[in-house]
């Protein structure tokens, strides 16, 4: 089978809802034709979409050395380094080790390459709120309920903000 069928077969996956099956086909897809761009782009879709965010990371790369003037795949390695930060900032706050200041610099990163990552918002507004900067904090809890109204804890902390801020006479 060629590097093509293997993607048929991979789509195929994906419509039965097999994903982990659907990235299996795209890396046989890989090896038999490692040059091809739009393989290492299409596996990174998938692996982003079922949260293999290293795998993700690497084809991405893959497919933006490859195509370097590809925007498509520029743009989809930008939200996998960004969701990548995320994840590095949760950990880092989640562990003790690092500070916010330290989280911040994450999360920044990561709004400079996707300006639509609701959860860098709301992290970024959580480490501003244990900064002190509550006016920043609330700006950006905004930001992140504007971006994804459905997140709860972004709205409560919004709230809680808005709450803060009026008590201090700094609304």
């Amino acid at each position: 089978m060629d590097g093509e069928g293997c993607i048929k077969k991979a789509y195929e996956c994906i419509l039965n809802g097999d994903f982990d099956g659907a990235i299996e086909w795209f890396l046989q897809a890989i090896q038999l034709e490692p040059r091809n761009a739009s393989f290492h782009y299409k596996c990174s879709v998938s692996c982003a979409r079922s949260g293999r965010w290293e795998l993700a990371l690497h084809h991405a790369t893959q497919a933006c050395q490859l195509k370097p003037d590809h925007e498509e795949y520029r743009y989809h390695l930008d939200v996998v380094e960004a969701r990548r930060l995320v994840s590095d900032a949760k950990l880092l706050l989640a562990s003790g080790e690092g500070s916010a200041a330290e989280a911040m610099e994450f999360l920044q990163e990561a709004r400079i390459l996707d300006p639509l990552q609701a959860e860098a918002c709301y992290l970024a507004a959580v480490c501003c709120k244990q900064l002190g900067r509550l006016r920043e904090a609330r700006l950006l809890a905004t930001e992140a309920c504007r971006l994804e109204p459905a997140m709860e804890e972004a709205r409560q902390l919004n709230r809680q903000l808005k709450r803060m801020l009026r008590r201090r006479g700094n609304e």
